[in-house]
């Protein structure tokens, strides 16, 4: 899969974020459903495996190689001082932890370049077990991948009313003084789904959900979904409407109705 026009601003990292994404999925699967998957704690109490660390490991020293002036905010290894100028790359190497030792095909590695202005500008959201591949660069649109076949331009859906819509989330966690009037809305809306973690957003990029929220997140929960859900003609925010992927929170919509939901939860 290669980006598709070679005139666009980012063409070189987009390859390059295809490759990272090439190498996480070769590390991941080797280690998806290991009968020797070991599985740690972090101080968070959220899980970690030999998976998350191999895969942020590789992709760091490919990156050190192919871009070593540009910075690395990764899950696993840490996240350097940050003065608000430099280039840098967003690492998820396994969103979905607890789907991926469970075995459940769930979870993407999320790699995202972000320009020092804060903007999101390549994201690549790779689900090897889903057999999917999801990516955007600044300007030149979303795609989707089926099985290493030939990407697929995506666009967000046209749904204009929450009545009418299709809503995705994790779970009830997190919500705070936001879970009773996001519970009572779903009174009032078509259909909701608990499918969580980076497919419910991807989901919104591809039309078929139409708004995907999650109230605790961190950057690289949400840098690559970002620019894949805006090139797609979609808008993402946090739950307080601040555009980007830095509010700790995550709306994703086609646009139409998204202040409609945040009004609703208030």
């Amino acid at each position: 899969m290669s980006p598709t026009s070679s005139a666009s601003t980012y063409v070189s990292d987009l390859e390059l974020g295809l490759r990272l994404a090439d190498l996480a999925d070769s590390i991941s699967m080797a280690r998806y459903q290991a009968l020797d998957l070991v599985i740690e704690t972090k101080p968070d109490a959220t899980p970690v495996t030999d998976a998350d660390k191999a895969t942020e490991q590789a992709i760091r020293e490919l990156l050190a190689q192919e871009r070593p002036n540009d910075l690395i905010v990764g899950e696993e290894f840490g996240t350097p001082e940050l003065s608000g100028k430099e280039r840098y790359w967003v690492i998820d190497p396994i969103d979905g932890t607890k789907n991926f030792l469970r075995g459940v095909p769930t979870w993407a590695t999320l790699i995202a370049l972000v320009e020092g202005n804060g903007e999101v500008v390549v994201g690549v959201v790779s689900s090897p077990a889903l057999f999917r591949r999801w990516y955007a660069s600044k300007g030149d649109g979303a795609y989707v991948s089926l099985n290493h076949g030939t990407a697929q331009r995506i666009s967000v859906s046209a749904v204009k009313s929450i009545s009418d819509s299709s809503i995705s989330y994790s779970d009830l966690e997190g919500w705070g003084k936001r879970r009773a009037p996001f519970l009572e809305l779903q009174q009032h809306i078509w259909r909701t789904r608990g499918l969580g973690d980076f497919w419910s957003h991807m989901l919104v990029a591809e039309g078929a959900v139409d708004l995907a929220v999650e109230p605790k997140l961190a950057l690289w929960d949400m840098a690559a979904l970002d620019i894949v859900v805006r090139e797609a003609g979609g808008t993402f925010t946090n739950i307080d409407g601040v555009d980007g992927p830095h509010g700790g929170s995550a709306i994703s919509s086609n646009g139409h109705i998204h202040q409609q939901f945040i009004d609703a939860l208030k």
